[in-house]
């Protein structure tokens, strides 16, 4: 679970260090003091993206450091080892961003990619936003949320790869039948192409020591002329080094007779002696091999001519005409290819069979799961002033499938009983919605694997009894998961085993936030802030101590 948030310098936050114990806990505040700003904080070290405007003004850089108990089991520790990233009991998510929007990731000091951070953190901790319960009216999140929670998206990404790959050989065939005479003409030309490309026989290697050795005999008499000039100076001629060397290794010779540390001056001629006389016969090999021949580079210049020329051609330089005769051999076997509409079609035929042999196993576990959730929610509603409601899952079949499967999802709903369930986005009020997505997600929460469940004022459109009973099932939900909720009900707050209040500040001419953890006397002050608005009396505090007393004996 998460044990400690660190946060330095993010919008109106200046410096926050924030310990975080189990069950649940509730996150109160004026609107505008600064309560989803934590959160954000925290989305960035679990990897959300960064934009601009999240540093605090006059501010380098922003960080966010998060520290978790690292879960024992599960996925985590696995895919830690399965990255090289060392972890104890602890896991340090560190997130850098500056000014500009840029940003860096550390897991445990190491530096790593978004990609990875955002991965631990999904892993860590399970954020539920504020429109969260509008975003069930969208088809594709509904089945989303459907597949999640039955564990069912291994096999729905398979399902789509295979769907996907179907969909390209039908239109490989029907694009195959409509345009026969156009594909002829073109593998007429690719054929041209490839049978001058392949005559060429053009190849880097070869180009290289092509150029290599023209560049050597057109500068053969020059080469011949520096040779004998080289090996003249070096041992030949009558001021040849060698001579002069081995002159002045007899003198020093003479003088380490008279001064035995002229020895290291003595070493160094002589090494130099050997270095020159190996240049010498080096030299002499090189010469040998030299020859002035015409002939050859004539040939030479054909040839870089041909492949110049060729080059021209196809408007790349020599060594593109590799990847010129890789592309029209490749184009020209995928027209050979669909030139054949009966051979696309038994291709597409077993594609097709691939996918709904996989398609008809996710239909058969997404009904199970479908019907499970809709019976859970069902339940749930029940409890929160929505009695006699119904909530259903339909399965609207697809006949000729789609990259989701054989059937689409749509969540239906009717609040009364004398009513059909029609589809949510059409019948659900604000208030009905808000309680239905908060039952989906207080649902699909207990079966996630995710130890710490955050959720950012989910009890919107919610009140009176009715945010009792979210109170209750989220202090339930506590019971086995630590849960972090933002709120603006008395009757959540009341239900959290601890509770911190946030507000603004003026300091130095700054706005900024500041949090602390409640004591018994302040949560009583807070929720009676809560429940009575400006003026708060007596009765208030005696109401709001009532609450928080009937909430611990629960």
């Amino acid at each position: 679970m998460l044990r400690h948030l660190s946060i330095r310098d993010f919008v109106i936050v200046d410096q926050l260090d924030l310990a975080f114990g189990a069950g649940f806990g509730a996150l109160t505040g004026e609107t505008g003091a600064g309560k989803s700003i934590l959160l954000d904080a925290l989305g960035l070290a679990l990897g959300n993206k960064a934009e601009n405007g999240m540093v605090r003004t006059g501010q380098p850089r922003a960080e966010i450091v998060a520290e978790f108990d690292l879960p024992q089991g599960g996925g985590l520790r696995a895919w830690l080892e399965a990255q090289a990233l060392e972890a104890d009991e602890t896991l340090i998510l560190r997130r850098v961003i500056d000014a500009g929007g840029r940003s860096r990731a550390w897991l445990n000091g190491t530096p790593v990619a978004l990609a990875q951070l955002r991965a631990a953190g999904e892993m860590l901790a399970d954020i539920h936003g504020q429109h969260a319960h509008h975003a069930l009216l969208r088809t594709e999140v509904q089945q989303d949320l459907v597949d999640t929670h039955g564990g069912l998206m291994p096999l729905a990404d398979e399902v789509a790869r295979l769907y996907r790959a179907w969909a390209a050989l039908r239109r490989a065939r029907e694009a195959a039948e409509a345009g026969a005479s156009s594909s002829e003409r073109e593998r007429e030309l690719l054929g041209w192409q490839i049978k001058e490309l392949e005559e060429l026989g053009f190849s880097v290697d070869e180009w290289q020591q092509v150029n290599q050795e023209h560049q050597r005999l057109s500068h053969a008499a020059g080469l011949i002329s520096g040779c004998a000039e080289t090996l003249d100076g070096l041992a030949e001629g009558d001021y040849a080094v060698t001579r002069q060397l081995e002159r002045l290794q007899q003198r020093v010779a003479e003088m380490l007779t008279h001064d035995a540390q002229l020895g290291e001056v003595g070493e160094l001629l002589s090494g130099a002696a050997i270095q020159l006389d190996e240049a010498y016969h080096a030299l002499r090999r090189y010469q040998d091999r030299l020859d002035l021949d015409p002939e050859r580079l004539g040939l030479l210049e054909q040839r870089i001519h041909d492949v110049t020329a060729m080059a021209r051609k196809y408007r790349v330089q020599p060594e593109g005409l590799v990847e010129v005769l890789d592309d029209s051999r490749a184009r020209f076997d995928s027209l050979v290819r669909s030139s054949d509409p009966e051979a696309l079609a038994r291709e597409e035929a077993l594609a097709r069979e691939a996918f709904m042999v996989e398609a008809r196993g996710l239909s058969a576990r997404r009904a199970q799961v479908a019907a499970a959730l809709a019976s859970a929610v069902c339940d749930t509603l029940q409890s929160l002033a929505m009695a006699g409601s119904r909530f259903e899952i339909a399965l609207r079949p697809l006949p000729e499938g789609a990259a989701c499967g054989l059937e689409s999802v749509e969540f239906l709903i009717s609040a009364n009983a004398s009513q059909p369930p029609r589809p949510m986005a059409r019948v659900a009020s604000g208030g009905e919605l808000s309680r239905v997505g908060l039952a989906i997600q207080v649902i699909t929460s207990r079966n996630a694997s995710a130890p710490t469940l955050i959720f950012d004022e989910v009890d919107v459109g919610i009140g009176g009894r009715v945010a009792e009973i979210v109170g209750r099932l989220l202090r339930q939900l506590g019971e086995e998961r630590q849960v972090l909720c933002v709120t603006h009900l008395p009757q959540v707050a009341a239900q959290a085993n601890w509770q911190w209040g946030i507000a603004k500040e003026t300091r130095d001419g700054q706005t900024l936030s500041r949090v602390h953890q409640m004591s018994n006397p302040e949560r009583i002050e807070e929720i009676a802030r809560m429940l009575g608005g400006v003026h708060i009396t007596d009765t208030t505090r005696s109401h709001a101590a009532e609450m928080l007393g009937l909430a611990l004996t629960l």
